[in-house]
C-alpha cells in the first residue's frame, strides 16, 4: 500500500534533517538531500509499520500546502510503499455480481490483491 506524506527538509551547516508534520517523532538526516530523502522514507516505512503492526490508525496527512516552513526550509512529499508481512491467511467467501466477477476477469484482475487494498484503505490507512 502507497503511503504518502508531507515532510519538511532542514538545513544546517553541512548536513540536512527530514521531519514529518503528522507524524510526531519521526524524524532522520543526511549529508545530501537525495541522502537525507532516502532516510527519511527509511524512517517514514518504520514509523507506518510500527503503528500499524499495534493495531493503530495512521494521522491523516495533511496538504502539502497547508505545511509552513520556516526559513531556509522546503517542504515535500514522501511516498513509501508499506508490505506488512503476515504468516497467515484466511481463506474468505464473497458474493458479487455476475457482470463484475465477468469483468474482472477479462481484465485479469487478482481477487485477493483487491480485496486486500480495499480492506486496508477502508480499516488502516487513516483515521
Amino acid at each position: 500500500m502507497k503511503l504518502i506524506y508531507p515532510a519538511i527538509f532542514h538545513k544546517d551547516e553541512n548536513s540536512y534533517w527530514i521531519t514529518f508534520p503528522d507524524l510526531i517523532g519521526c524524524q532522520s538526516f543526511g549529508d545530501t538531500i537525495d541522502e537525507t530523502l532516502e532516510n527519511g522514507k527509511e524512517a517514514l516505512e518504520g514509523y507506518c509499520l510500527n503503528i500499524l503492526e499495534n493495531n493503530n490508525k495512521l494521522p491523516t496527512p495533511s496538504n502539502i500546502q497547508d505545511v509552513k516552513v520556516e526559513k531556509n526550509c522546503f517542504s515535500t512529499l514522501v511516498d513509501v510503499n508499506i508490505k506488512i508481512k503476515s504468516n497467515k491467511s484466511v481463506r474468505k467467501s464473497v458474493s458479487i455480481p455476475t457482470w463484475l466477477n465477468d469483468l474482472a476477469i477479462k481484465k485479469d484482475v487478482n481477487f485477493s490483491n483487491v480485496l486486500n487494498e480495499a480492506l486496508f484503505q477502508k480499516l488502516v490507512k487513516t483515521t
